[in-house]
């Protein structure tokens, strides 16, 4: 098992700045980047993503665009932990069958994403799909 290596650097003028080993930058706090708590969900969502991607490719579904949103309920008292994160999925494309797009996001949930997998004990996680023909 390889272990994985990301960085973080701070300094006053470029606050908190993320960096995976391929040298990817996230810039993290407001105004200026991405809040911590919505890297979360947004983590979620890009590993779903990606798999939905390559399952529907791989199903011969003519895939033109894919809109996730991700909805986050989060405590209100510190620590602030998640308790909730809602996805919607919106595939646009020809001919695209909706049962498709649901069995490629139970597959990618099931057996690929490691976010989904990591919090899915500690976090209820639901989400919808939708085709629209374009």
């Amino acid at each position: 098992m390889t272990p994985k290596k990301v960085h973080l650097q701070w300094d006053p003028d470029t606050q908190f700045t993320l960096q995976d080993d391929d040298n990817h930058q996230i810039i993290m706090k407001k105004p200026q980047g991405v809040s911590p708590s919505d890297l979360l969900p947004m983590a979620l969502i890009g590993c779903t993503s990606y798999d939905v991607v390559e399952i529907l490719k791989k199903q011969r579904q003519e895939l033109n665009q894919l809109k996730v949103t991700a909805e986050a309920v989060q405590y209100e008292t510190p620590p602030w932990r998640f308790r909730k994160i809602h996805i919607r999925y919106q595939a646009a494309g020809r001919g695209i069958e909706l049962e498709k797009l649901k069995k490629a996001i139970e597959i990618s949930e099931e057996k690929y994403c490691s976010v989904y997998a990591t919090l899915k004990d500690v976090i209820e996680i639901t989400h919808e799909a939708e085709v629209i023909e374009a």
